[in-house]
Parts: C-alpha cells; sequence; structure tokens
C-alpha cells in the first residue's frame, strides 16, 4: 500500500471510487456523480492536497482538501474527506491514507482540520476518532438525500498550535507525504 499526491491522471479513478457513495448513499450529499473532468478541475488548488492510497499499483481510494470556508480568516483550516473504493473498506487503507493526509496537512501550516460526517456513519467516526479528531457539533437535519432528512457530525482535529502571527500554509508540493 502506497500514499502519494494525486494527479490529474487519477481523476477517472476517483470519480469511479466517489460514484457509489454519491448515486446509493447518504454519506455525499452530491446527486450526481461528478466525472472525470470535474474531478480534475477540484483537484487544480495549489494549496489544497488530494492523495490517493494504491494497493498493487491501482488507485483503491482517495482524500481531499478543500477551504473550510471562503473568507480569508479560515485559511489556516480545512475541510477533508475520505472515499475508499467499496471493495476495499475494512483493510486499513483509511487509517493509512487518512494519517498521511493529516501529516501533509500539518506540514503545510494547517492549524485546523474539519470532517463533516453525514450520519450515521459508525465506520468513519471511529476512523476520524482513532486519528484524534473529537466531535464538535451537530448539524440536524441539514441535508435532504434518498427520501430522508440527514444529519451531519463535525469532527474537528487542531494540527499545530494557534500561533500569535500564523505564517499562511505552503502550497503543498513543497510538503510531499
Amino acid at each position: 500500500m502506497a500514499v502519494r499526491l494525486a494527479t490529474e491522471d487519477d481523476a477517472a479513478a476517483i470519480a469511479a471510487i466517489y460514484r457509489p457513495y454519491v448515486e446509493g448513499s447518504r454519506i455525499s450529499f452530491e446527486e450526481t456523480p461528478p466525472d472525470a473532468a470535474d474531478i480534475a478541475r477540484r483537484m487544480r488548488s495549489p494549496i489544497h492536497p488530494w492523495l490517493v492510497v494504491e494497493e498493487d499499483g491501482r488507485v483503491a481510494g482517495y482524500a481531499s482538501t478543500s477551504p473550510m470556508r471562503d473568507r480569508a480568516a479560515y485559511r489556516w483550516s480545512v475541510e477533508t474527506g475520505i472515499y475508499i473504493s467499496c471493495e476495499k473498506r475494512g483493510r486499513g487503507l483509511g487509517k493509512h491514507l487518512l494519517a498521511a493526509h493529516l501529516d501533509a496537512l500539518e506540514r503545510q501550516g494547517f492549524v485546523t482540520i474539519v470532517a463533516g460526517i453525514a450520519l450515521p456513519n459508525d465506520a468513519s467516526v471511529a476512523l476520524h476518532e482513532k486519528l484524534g479528531f473529537t466531535l464538535s457539533g451537530i448539524e440536524r437535519g441539514v441535508g435532504y438525500k434518498l427520501g430522508q432528512w440527514v444529519d451531519v457530525g463535525r469532527w474537528q482535529r487542531d494540527l499545530a498550535p494557534r500561533a500569535e502571527k500564523p505564517t499562511p500554509p505552503k502550497p503543498y508540493p513543497s510538503s510531499r507525504p
């Protein structure tokens, strides 16, 4: 198993992994699966890395990063998402991938990472808590998908102390996992 930065060449594999989560679950609130071009566009941020985990030379999962909010004062905080291929779940790939993702974000200079988890999702909650995330709140009935209102839990983890005068996070190519 290997973790590396995702490239646009991985976009089709990422789209294929994400598709079942969009089409058949409440885990993602998207209703139309993005295609490879949409995924490639989302990956183009110079500061918000996407990582993939490979098993036997094939992409088996990915972790994405996006801004927590658009306003500048939030630039030290990021939101993350992690998806493992349905047939590869339960093998420890998610823990390995998320740990590498946290390390890369910490080295970039991010201070806080937040994960929004559609509830219930015991496996995702357990994974995040194993890696030091704690529940910071629950948004009640904020999404409606597949005929049901869904709560979203917010799990948060600090990556670094809050400096009095923080340095902005660095672009990720200089902080490869």
